[in-house]
Protein backbone atom coordinates (compact mmCIF):
# COMPACT_ATOMS: atom_id res chain seq x y z
CA UNK A 1 0.00 0.00 0.00
CA UNK A 2 2.93 2.62 0.57
CA UNK A 3 3.76 3.11 -2.71
CA UNK A 4 -0.01 5.16 -3.46
CA UNK A 5 0.04 6.63 0.07
CA UNK A 6 1.02 10.49 0.41
CA UNK A 7 0.81 12.22 4.17
CA UNK A 8 -2.29 14.71 4.96
CA UNK A 9 -1.85 17.98 6.55
CA UNK A 10 -3.63 17.53 9.94
CA UNK A 11 -6.56 20.54 10.07
CA UNK A 12 -7.55 22.84 12.75
CA UNK A 13 -10.29 20.33 14.14
CA UNK A 14 -8.20 17.47 13.75
CA UNK A 15 -5.89 19.43 16.42
CA UNK A 16 -8.43 20.26 18.90
CA UNK A 17 -9.17 23.73 17.50
CA UNK A 18 -12.30 25.67 16.76
CA UNK A 19 -14.66 27.89 17.91
CA UNK A 20 -17.47 26.06 19.45
CA UNK A 21 -16.76 26.56 23.30
CA UNK A 22 -15.35 23.29 24.48
CA UNK A 23 -18.33 21.48 23.17
CA UNK A 24 -16.60 19.50 20.44
CA UNK A 25 -14.66 16.51 21.88
CA UNK A 26 -10.88 16.80 21.19
CA UNK A 27 -9.22 14.22 19.12
CA UNK A 28 -6.43 12.90 19.78
CA UNK A 29 -2.56 14.19 18.16
CA UNK A 30 -0.42 12.29 16.11
CA UNK A 31 1.55 9.79 17.98
CA UNK A 32 2.05 5.76 18.65
CA UNK A 33 -2.41 4.72 18.81
CA UNK A 34 -2.92 7.59 16.18
CA UNK A 35 -0.42 8.05 13.49
CA UNK A 36 -1.15 10.93 10.43
CA UNK A 37 -3.77 10.05 8.46
CA UNK A 38 -2.71 8.61 5.16
CA UNK A 39 -4.15 9.65 1.19
CA UNK A 40 -4.49 6.59 -1.15
CA UNK A 41 -4.43 7.58 -4.98
CA UNK A 42 -4.47 6.01 -8.14
CA UNK A 43 -6.18 6.64 -11.70
CA UNK A 44 -9.95 6.84 -10.50
CA UNK A 45 -9.40 6.18 -6.74
CA UNK A 46 -9.33 8.47 -4.04
CA UNK A 47 -9.47 7.35 -0.45
CA UNK A 48 -8.03 8.68 3.17
CA UNK A 49 -7.25 6.12 5.98
CA UNK A 50 -6.75 6.84 9.43
CA UNK A 51 -6.81 5.75 12.71
CA UNK A 52 -10.02 7.34 13.97
CA UNK A 53 -10.01 5.68 17.67
CA UNK A 54 -7.26 5.32 19.68
CA UNK A 55 -6.85 1.52 21.28
CA UNK A 56 -8.93 2.39 24.55
CA UNK A 57 -11.53 3.98 23.00
CA UNK A 58 -11.68 1.55 20.47
CA UNK A 59 -12.06 -1.25 22.70
CA UNK A 60 -14.61 0.05 24.56
CA UNK A 61 -17.16 0.80 21.38
CA UNK A 62 -16.45 -2.39 20.47
CA UNK A 63 -17.97 -3.70 23.24
CA UNK A 64 -20.71 -1.09 23.34
CA UNK A 65 -21.45 -2.33 19.53
CA UNK A 66 -21.43 -6.29 21.09
CA UNK A 67 -23.65 -5.23 23.80
CA UNK A 68 -25.90 -2.48 21.90
CA UNK A 69 -26.52 -3.64 18.10
CA UNK A 70 -29.53 -5.50 17.43
CA UNK A 71 -28.64 -7.57 13.74
CA UNK A 72 -31.69 -8.94 11.87
CA UNK A 73 -32.58 -12.25 12.46
CA UNK A 74 -31.64 -14.99 10.28
CA UNK A 75 -29.67 -15.36 7.43
CA UNK A 76 -30.04 -12.57 4.59
CA UNK A 77 -30.22 -13.67 0.87
CA UNK A 78 -28.27 -11.70 -1.34
CA UNK A 79 -28.23 -11.19 -5.11
CA UNK A 80 -25.08 -11.16 -6.81
CA UNK A 81 -25.00 -10.84 -10.54
CA UNK A 82 -27.96 -12.60 -11.12
CA UNK A 83 -27.63 -15.16 -8.31
CA UNK A 84 -29.29 -15.21 -5.02
CA UNK A 85 -26.84 -16.27 -2.14
CA UNK A 86 -27.10 -16.79 1.35
CA UNK A 87 -24.67 -14.78 3.46
CA UNK A 88 -23.62 -16.15 6.52
CA UNK A 89 -22.02 -13.00 8.11
CA UNK A 90 -24.96 -10.75 10.72
CA UNK A 91 -26.04 -7.38 9.30
CA UNK A 92 -27.99 -4.63 9.88
CA UNK A 93 -28.97 -0.93 8.98
CA UNK A 94 -29.34 2.25 10.95
CA UNK A 95 -30.61 5.69 10.10
CA UNK A 96 -33.01 8.35 9.79
CA UNK A 97 -36.41 7.85 9.63
CA UNK A 98 -38.29 7.31 6.44
CA UNK A 99 -35.08 6.25 4.29
CA UNK A 100 -34.13 2.92 2.38
CA UNK A 101 -31.94 1.36 0.91
CA UNK A 102 -31.70 -1.36 -1.71
CA UNK A 103 -28.70 -3.15 -2.80
CA UNK A 104 -28.16 -6.88 -4.30
CA UNK A 105 -32.18 -7.22 -4.64
CA UNK A 106 -32.84 -6.27 -0.72
CA UNK A 107 -34.41 -3.19 0.25
CA UNK A 108 -33.67 -2.40 4.02
CA UNK A 109 -35.33 0.19 6.50
CA UNK A 110 -33.02 1.03 8.91
CA UNK A 111 -34.05 0.99 12.91
CA UNK A 112 -33.22 4.21 14.89
CA UNK A 113 -29.92 5.57 15.76
CA UNK A 114 -28.83 4.39 18.93
CA UNK A 115 -26.05 6.03 20.99
CA UNK A 116 -22.95 4.26 20.46
CA UNK A 117 -23.53 4.91 16.43
CA UNK A 118 -24.18 8.47 17.00
CA UNK A 119 -21.11 9.04 18.91
CA UNK A 120 -19.51 7.13 16.22
CA UNK A 121 -21.07 9.14 13.22
CA UNK A 122 -20.40 12.33 14.94
CA UNK A 123 -16.54 11.71 15.31
CA UNK A 124 -16.33 10.88 11.18
CA UNK A 125 -18.15 14.45 10.39
CA UNK A 126 -15.79 16.19 12.65
CA UNK A 127 -12.90 14.62 11.41
CA UNK A 128 -14.04 14.20 7.90
CA UNK A 129 -16.69 17.51 7.51
CA UNK A 130 -18.99 15.19 5.90
CA UNK A 131 -22.55 14.19 7.35
CA UNK A 132 -24.36 10.95 6.98
CA UNK A 133 -28.06 9.58 7.33
CA UNK A 134 -27.39 6.16 7.53
CA UNK A 135 -25.35 3.05 8.41
CA UNK A 136 -24.52 -0.61 6.97
CA UNK A 137 -23.39 -2.66 10.19
CA UNK A 138 -21.38 -6.19 8.72
CA UNK A 139 -20.49 -8.28 11.68
CA UNK A 140 -17.48 -10.73 10.76
CA UNK A 141 -17.56 -13.89 13.34
CA UNK A 142 -15.11 -15.58 14.76
CA UNK A 143 -15.40 -19.51 13.45
CA UNK A 144 -13.22 -20.11 10.83
CA UNK A 145 -12.24 -16.88 9.14
CA UNK A 146 -14.73 -17.31 5.93
CA UNK A 147 -16.69 -14.44 6.81
CA UNK A 148 -15.91 -12.37 4.07
CA UNK A 149 -17.85 -9.68 1.05
CA UNK A 150 -16.94 -10.52 -2.69
CA UNK A 151 -16.22 -7.80 -4.94
CA UNK A 152 -18.50 -4.92 -5.23
CA UNK A 153 -19.22 -1.19 -6.12
CA UNK A 154 -21.18 1.08 -3.72
CA UNK A 155 -23.17 2.48 -6.15
CA UNK A 156 -26.81 2.54 -5.86
CA UNK A 157 -29.43 4.53 -6.81
CA UNK A 158 -30.56 5.64 -2.88
CA UNK A 159 -27.03 7.26 -2.76
CA UNK A 160 -26.55 11.09 -2.78
CA UNK A 161 -24.86 11.84 -6.15
CA UNK A 162 -21.13 12.08 -5.71
CA UNK A 163 -20.91 11.73 -1.53
CA UNK A 164 -18.33 9.67 0.02
CA UNK A 165 -18.82 6.65 2.10
CA UNK A 166 -16.71 6.33 5.78
CA UNK A 167 -15.80 2.66 6.68
CA UNK A 168 -14.99 2.47 10.57
CA UNK A 169 -13.99 -0.62 11.78
CA UNK A 170 -13.76 -2.31 14.98
CA UNK A 171 -12.04 -6.01 16.17
CA UNK A 172 -9.74 -7.84 13.99
CA UNK A 173 -7.59 -5.83 11.26
CA UNK A 174 -8.48 -7.30 8.02
CA UNK A 175 -7.43 -7.43 4.54
CA UNK A 176 -9.48 -4.66 2.34
CA UNK A 177 -8.54 -5.17 -1.25
CA UNK A 178 -9.38 -2.79 -4.17
CA UNK A 179 -9.49 -3.94 -7.79
CA UNK A 180 -9.63 -1.91 -10.86
CA UNK A 181 -13.13 -2.09 -12.92
CA UNK A 182 -11.26 -2.62 -16.52
CA UNK A 183 -9.63 -5.67 -14.67
CA UNK A 184 -11.94 -7.82 -14.23
CA UNK A 185 -13.04 -8.15 -17.97
CA UNK A 186 -10.48 -9.92 -20.62
CA UNK A 187 -9.05 -6.43 -20.91
CA UNK A 188 -6.02 -4.35 -19.55
CA UNK A 189 -5.80 -1.17 -18.02
CA UNK A 190 -2.47 0.70 -17.44
CA UNK A 191 -1.48 1.16 -13.82
CA UNK A 192 -2.04 -0.94 -10.53
CA UNK A 193 -4.79 -3.56 -11.03
CA UNK A 194 -4.86 -4.21 -7.14
CA UNK A 195 -4.44 -2.60 -3.94
CA UNK A 196 -4.53 -4.33 -0.65
CA UNK A 197 -5.31 -2.26 2.76
CA UNK A 198 -4.84 -3.50 6.30
CA UNK A 199 -8.01 -2.18 7.88
CA UNK A 200 -7.35 -1.89 11.84
CA UNK A 201 -8.86 -1.74 15.04
CA UNK A 202 -10.35 2.02 15.05
CA UNK A 203 -9.92 3.39 11.84
CA UNK A 204 -11.54 4.93 8.93
CA UNK A 205 -11.47 4.59 5.43
CA UNK A 206 -13.11 7.23 3.46
CA UNK A 207 -13.76 6.57 -0.12
CA UNK A 208 -14.43 9.55 -2.01
CA UNK A 209 -15.68 9.68 -5.60
CA UNK A 210 -15.22 8.28 -8.38
CA UNK A 211 -13.56 5.74 -6.35
CA UNK A 212 -17.26 3.83 -6.69
CA UNK A 213 -17.08 3.95 -10.01
CA UNK A 214 -13.75 2.70 -11.37
CA UNK A 215 -12.67 0.47 -8.42
CA UNK A 216 -14.52 -3.08 -6.99
CA UNK A 217 -13.96 -3.64 -3.59
CA UNK A 218 -14.02 -6.99 -1.24
CA UNK A 219 -13.15 -8.20 2.07
CA UNK A 220 -11.48 -11.56 1.20
CA UNK A 221 -11.73 -15.03 3.32
CA UNK A 222 -8.44 -15.38 6.09
CA UNK A 223 -8.78 -18.72 7.70
CA UNK A 224 -6.39 -17.45 10.31
CA UNK A 225 -8.43 -14.81 11.50
CA UNK A 226 -10.49 -16.36 13.87
CA UNK A 227 -11.31 -13.03 16.11
CA UNK A 228 -14.83 -11.23 15.30
CA UNK A 229 -14.73 -7.90 13.58
CA UNK A 230 -17.52 -5.17 12.98
CA UNK A 231 -17.38 -2.48 10.08
CA UNK A 232 -19.57 0.69 9.85
CA UNK A 233 -20.23 1.77 6.35
CA UNK A 234 -21.87 5.42 6.55
CA UNK A 235 -23.63 6.74 3.90
CA UNK A 236 -25.96 9.51 2.78
CA UNK A 237 -29.09 8.09 1.46
CA UNK A 238 -31.37 10.00 -0.77
CA UNK A 239 -34.89 10.52 1.22
CA UNK A 240 -37.59 9.24 -0.84
CA UNK A 241 -39.29 11.92 -2.23
CA UNK A 242 -36.06 13.36 -4.08
CA UNK A 243 -35.04 10.24 -5.49
CA UNK A 244 -36.97 11.94 -8.93
CA UNK A 245 -35.17 14.73 -8.92
CA UNK A 246 -31.62 12.68 -9.73
CA UNK A 247 -30.67 12.19 -13.35
CA UNK A 248 -30.43 8.45 -14.36
CA UNK A 249 -27.22 7.51 -15.57
CA UNK A 250 -25.56 9.30 -12.99
CA UNK A 251 -22.03 9.15 -11.96
CA UNK A 252 -23.21 6.33 -9.39
CA UNK A 253 -25.79 4.08 -11.07
CA UNK A 254 -26.09 0.90 -9.96
CA UNK A 255 -24.43 -2.19 -12.05
CA UNK A 256 -23.60 -5.01 -9.42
Amino acid sequence: MDAFVVKLPRGPAEDGGGSSGGKRPRLEKPGPERPPAREIRAEGLSCDYRILFGKAEADEIFQELEKEVEYFEGIIPLQVFGTWHKIPRKKVTYGDPGLSYTYSGVTFHPKPWIPVLTRIRERVTLETGHTFNFVLINRYSTKDGLDHIGEHRDDEKELVPLSPIASVSFGACRDFVFRRREQRGRGGARGPARICLQLAHGSLLLMKHPTNVHWYHSLPPRRRVLAPRVNLTFRNVLPVSKRGNVQPGGPLGSEK
